[in-house]
């Protein structure tokens, strides 16, 4: 199969087909046209015979003309210069066609039309200036010799003449033909610009909205990652809250089981002191809670390290607590900020809880001017806590996120009896320097 470009297209076959119907009917038709009916043309047809030598000279070259309109799209210049070119050997040789070689243009015409409309006038204009050319010297010389111009003796006259005879039919098969195919390809250059314009704007238009779906999609990711880290922080408080005070009450209650029967005073005491502890959970909680509500904003107050002391109070109703402050030249826990002292009363809550049932110690070492450390220490415990396990559980995991929210450090790690210690680095805050 022989290649697309080879291949003669649809388009120039109908083109050539269409030209040599056009060319052959008048060449046919207009001299017995004149012939049945003379005013039927303004000026009577100077033509040979239907089928005589000149006749059929004319009609060969029309089909030669029609017939290289075939490779018009694969030799566009070639075409133009060849089309043109055949009628100059006519009106050379057969001067009888007279005024039926006008027809030798309607070939050209087409070719100008086609070539314009496909290929740019930046490749083309020496072919079509060579056509204009071919045409203007035909025209010029079949008009000279059956008009006997050169036997009137003035040859320039005759020369001038025959030019401007030449001239203008290169201007109605060239010029003319030319100027209309560049304004319908302009338009359609105008065209196609418009509609791809028009995709580049509704390209444009879906990238902007593909961007702003993505923009969507990363701020809702941002929105569920802070929802998460929130909820996170919730639960820790949660667990913190409930660790403590309801292992303190599971505690008191298996001490008050004991007592109720052997020393019914301490078991009231103990009752109350469960009832306390039930009460403090509940307000923690309610505080809480209070903080995701939106309609009734609550008050929440923040722990410091001060309240470590009242914490080991309570916690002594349940465990050996043992509370140990080594103050310094400043306020307790002076230069530390807010949220690092309620990093360390959490880790303080959350090692008493897990500290159930044991000897704990807790030290508060506030002499240091640049940190301040706290530190927990148990021994083995004499009963299975019935909080998480710092070893394991939440309360590691929530002690070391507290401590890097904070910058502070956090050491947590058995002892060589069996027990455990936690130990919480804070730093304190600088004060700026005076300018």
């Amino acid at each position: 199969m022989a290649p697309a470009e080879s291949r003669v297209g649809r388009t120039e076959v109908l083109v050539a087909l269409g030209t040599a119907v056009v060319a052959l009917g008048l060449l046919f038709g207009l001299p017995p046209l004149d012939a049945a009916d003379p005013d039927t043309l303004a000026a009577p047809v100077i033509a040979p015979a239907v089928g005589s030598l000149p006749w059929s000279l004319l009609a060969l070259g029309l089909l030669v003309q029609s017939g290289a309109l075939l490779a018009v799209r694969r030799l566009p210049r070639t075409v133009l210069v060849a089309v043109a070119a055949v009628p100059v050997p006519i009106a050379v040789a057969v001067p009888a066609v007279v005024d039926l070689f006008g027809l030798t243009a309607l070939p050209v015409l087409v070719a100008v039309v086609v070539v314009a409309l496909r290929a740019p006038l930046v490749r083309t204009w020496p072919a079509l200036v060579g056509t204009a050319l071919l045409v203007a010297v035909g025209t010029g010389w079949h008009w000279a010799i059956v008009s006997g111009a050169f036997r009137g003796g003035q040859v320039v006259r005759a020369l001038l003449d025959a030019s401007g005879q030449g001239v203008l039919q290169a201007l109605g098969a060239v010029g003319l033909p030319l100027v209309v195919a560049l304004v319908v390809r302009s338009r359609r250059e105008v065209r196609a610009a418009r509609v791809a314009e028009a995709d580049a704007r509704s390209a444009e238009a879906d990238a902007r909205a593909a961007e702003a779906s993505a923009s969507v999609r990363e701020q809702d990711a941002r929105v569920e990652a802070a929802v998460s880290r929130e909820r996170a922080a919730m639960a820790r408080e949660l667990h913190d809250i409930a660790a403590h005070h309801l292992s303190g009450i599971a505690l008191m209650s298996a001490v008050i089981d004991r007592q109720i029967d052997v020393d019914p005073p301490a078991a009231h005491e103990g009752v109350r002191q469960v009832r306390e502890q039930s009460t403090a959970v509940l307000e923690d909680l309610r505080r809480l809670v209070g903080l995701l509500r939106d309609d009734s904003p609550a008050e929440r107050t923040v722990e410091t390290v001060a309240g470590v002391v009242d914490l080991v109070e309570r916690a002594r109703l349940r465990s050996d607590v043992r509370l140990e402050v080594l103050p310094g030249a400043r306020p307790l826990a002076d230069g530390v900020g807010p949220l690092a002292q309620l990093a360390a009363y959490r880790t303080v809550q959350e090692a008493l809880s897990n500290a159930a049932g044991s000897m704990v110690t807790v030290t508060v070492d506030d002499r240091d001017d640049e940190r301040l450390r706290v530190r927990v220490e148990n021994s083995a415990p004499t009963a299975p806590s019935s909080g998480s396990t710092a070893a394991g559980g939440n309360g590691l995991r929530g002690m070391r996120e507290r401590a890097d929210l904070v910058g502070a450090r956090l050491q947590a790690g058995p002892t060589d009896g069996g027990g455990w210690v936690v130990t919480l680095e804070l730093g304190r805050e600088q004060p700026e320097a005076a300018s």
